[in-house]
């Protein structure tokens, strides 16, 4: 989990300080800097930063990763989705289910999905009311309800 967070540092970095255009490009600064990793984890990694494209108003476009403040924003907004559709979380060693109202399955777990919970491999919205939530390896339960109150001091979990 260590290098995975010393990395995702360094995508930041290296999208703050360079001018990149594609995939291959970041690979191989990331090579540069000491981190193997596939076009698939990098893709998981962008997506997980927030990080877009937007136009040099010329010839093409370069990644961008949200400011601080955009994060944050972004973050109070789901953390609102969720609290506006959450009933209740219940845990064991490998997995979450969290009971939705009726019609808030997708929003709560698109808000999981988006609050950058480093115990979350990701989530299943149920058809109506339910979401099952993936549990990276090595996290349990316990620590995703801890991760949720670190974030949204209050929820309400038996």
């Amino acid at each position: 989990m260590k290098e995975r967070v010393e990395r995702l540092k360094t995508v930041r970095t290296l999208i703050k300080s360079h001018r990149i255009d594609s995939q291959e490009t970041l690979l191989q600064l990331l090579q540069e800097s000491g981190f193997s990793v596939t076009q698939a984890t990098l893709s998981r990694d962008l997506k997980y930063l927030k990080v877009g494209k937007v136009s040099d108003g010329h010839s093409g476009y370069y990644y961008t990763v949200p400011s601080d403040e955009e994060r944050r924003e972004s973050e109070r907004h789901f953390i609102q989705d969720f609290i506006r559709g959450y009933v209740s979380v219940d845990w064991n060693a490998t997995m979450a289910v969290v009971r939705t109202f009726s019609g808030h399955s997708d929003t709560v777990a698109l808000a999981i999905d988006n609050m950058g919970l480093e115990e979350v491999l990701g989530t299943i919205a149920g058809r109506d009311n339910m979401v099952f939530v993936a549990l990276r390896e090595g996290a349990t339960g316990k620590d995703f309800v801890e991760a949720m109150r670190r974030k949204i001091p209050e929820i309400e979990v038996d």
